[in-house]
This record gives C-alpha cells, structure tokens and sequence, in this order.
C-alpha cells in the first residue's frame, strides 16, 4: 500500500519571495502557493510567475507542492492554468468548487493545453453548494478531472451561511460530516480548514485532534508554528502502531488464515480491522520515509 501523508498542509503567499524560498525547509507534507486569497489583486500576475518559478525552480524536498489558482468567476484563472501546466505541481487546488460542471472547467483547459497528466486537481469545498453538491463533485473524479482530494473551506463557508465558528464547531460538523463522507465513497482524500488564532495552540490542538475523529486526513494551516501540532495529530502514534503489528501478525498465522473474526487480547477483531491496521502502518511507513528523506 503507498500512500503520502497530508498531515500538515501549509498555505504561504505566492507574493512573498521570503514565504517561498522558506517554504522549502518547513516540515509540512504539503505547500500551497497561494496565487487567490493572500495576493492583492494588484500583484497577482507578479505573485503568479513569481511562484510558478519557485515550482519549477524545486528544492521542496518530500514535499507535495500545489499551487492554489484564482477562482472559476475572476478574470485570473485561466492565466494560473497556464502558467501552472507549464510549472508541473504536484496538484492544482482551485477554489470555491461548487458543482462537477466546474471541474469539467479545469478539465477541459487542462486537456486543452496538454498538461502533465502527473498534475493533479484538488477541490475546495468552502460554499453552500459544494456541501449540496458532494457527492456529485466526487463522483466526478476519474482520469479526465484528475480529482484526488477535497480541501475544505471553512472560513468562506461559514461566511455565506452566516454560522458561528465556536469551539467544537457543531453549526459546521454536518456539513463537514458530509464531504467526508462524500470523499470516502469515491476514494479522495479530505483535508480540514484552518483554525484562525494562530496564538491559541490548545485550541488548535483540540481540534485536529477532532478532525482526526472526524476521518480527515490532515489539516490545512496558515502558520509554520501549526505544523508540528497538526503533524502529530494526524500521525499514528506508538500505541496505535504496535496494535495494528498485532492485528496483522495475528491474522497472518496459518490458523487464521481463512477466519473473518479471531480473539485478540480478549476481544473480537475482524479482518476489517486488519485492513485498517495495515493502512495505519503504511501511513507511518511514509511518515519516516518522508522524514528521512527530508534529513
């Protein structure tokens, strides 16, 4: 099984010369050149060849690198996929996805200009309609969208609802609940919203720690000082480690081999739970490999 952790994915402005050239040595899984949110409308052709070249230019290591694009309803977009098909992140995440007519969008231009077909497309879920939508803009991924993973957007989503954000954030949980579960049917990886107050690390910790509850795969950031909490959140611990070397070693014994249910430590385990102990390995396999080499 070969899997890349999303633990920790880090937003930084495609403006900042300073950010990129940082970006290359933080211990985040994932780097998003931001090209929308954090860039001036003024500045955005500069942001734009400004991060497309630190992509080109490499040196991020392990890490995944996406560029974030302007999205579908600016004037910028198409101007990203070109200059983004020509860089070759790893994924390009275009914001504000609110229905599979909008990944056909990307789709298309993509097509139209050949690009890479390593290039990935991630969506962000941050408006009403995309939490309507889930499941049909899952259902969307095949070889043509190239989609591979939902980001969602919380802040922007609890904007056009009108909701609070508080702790535990029960207003968002059903609409998050839902993308997860859209995501999981149909094979993506989902990635949480940021948390806001960069001074408050309990906060932050409290709710990664939810997100993993909730099946997230990992948490998006907007500071470097969130990234150790988020990956260590999101990693399998010790504990959870030595479990599942257990689960497996007890399935794989000659007498067990055919059995759908055993007693382990007296408890009932299933072979579900060996499936799902053999991913947790894989996750903390690419976890020291992703460490190692990042020395």
């Amino acid at each position: 099984m070969s899997l890349r952790p999303r633990r920790s994915v880090l937003y930084m402005p495609g403006a900042n010369p300073r950010a990129l050239e940082k970006a290359r040595t933080l211990p985040a899984d994932c780097i998003v050149l931001d090209l929308e949110d954090s860039v001036a409308p003024d500045v955005k052709p500069a942001a734009r060849t400004q991060a497309c070249a630190a992509v080109k230019a490499g040196g991020f290591g392990p890490r995944e690198v996406l560029l974030r694009i302007n999205g579908l309803d600016t004037a910028w977009w198409r101007d990203d996929i070109v200059a983004a098909t020509a860089a070759k992140p790893d994924a390009i995440l275009v914001p504000k996805v609110s229905s599979p007519g909008d990944l056909e969008r990307i789709a298309e231009a993509l097509a139209d200009l050949a690009a890479d077909r390593r290039i990935q497309v991630w969506a962000m879920m941050e408006t009403p309609l995309a939490v309507l939508n889930a499941g049909a803009i899952a259902a969307a991924t095949d070889g043509r969208t190239r989609l591979s993973a939902f980001v969602m957007g919380t802040n922007d989503l609890a904007k056009d609802t009108r909701v609070r954000i508080a702790p535990g954030r029960e207003a968002l949980r059903p609409w998050l609940m839902s993308c997860v579960a859209a995501a999981r049917a149909y094979g993506l990886d989902i990635l949480d919203g940021v948390y806001n107050d960069i001074a408050d690390t309990e906060g932050f910790a409290r709710e990664c720690g939810e997100a993993r509850d909730l099946g997230f795969d990992g948490k998006t950031l907007i500071h470097p000082s969130q990234i150790a909490g988020a990956n260590a959140a999101f990693a399998p611990n010790a504990e959870e480690v030595a479990q599942a070397r257990k689960i497996i070693a007890a399935f794989d014994l000659p007498e067990n081999k055919d059995k759908g249910v055993i007693a382990l430590d007296g408890r009932m385990v299933e072979r579900l739970h060996a499936e799902m102990a053999r991913r947790t390995l894989a996750i903390a396999e690419a976890i020291e490999a992703m460490r190692t080499a990042g020395q």
